[in-house]
């Protein structure tokens, strides 16, 4: 099972969709009409970003990215 990875869905008023994005896959990312669709769009990208680095040998990193406030919660 691959490892799961932070994702920050927002809006974009410039691009007018929503945007996904995962801080620990640089640069992996995609956008949808929809969060539904963003979401769904940026595993697909999260699974071809995984398939490439284990193609050419490339090191997987570890989840490791945290929101402040969900590091500032647990942190204690």
């Amino acid at each position: 099972m691959d490892p799961r990875y932070h994702i920050n869905l927002m809006w974009s008023d410039e691009d007018e969709c929503w945007i996904a994005d995962v801080p620990d896959l640089r640069p992996c990312s995609s956008h949808g009409d929809s969060p539904t669709e963003a979401l769904a769009n940026v595993r697909d990208a999260i699974a071809g970003w995984l398939e490439v680095a284990r193609d050419r040998n490339y090191p997987i990193p570890e989840p490791r990215y945290r929101p402040a406030i969900y590091a500032a919660r647990f942190a204690a």
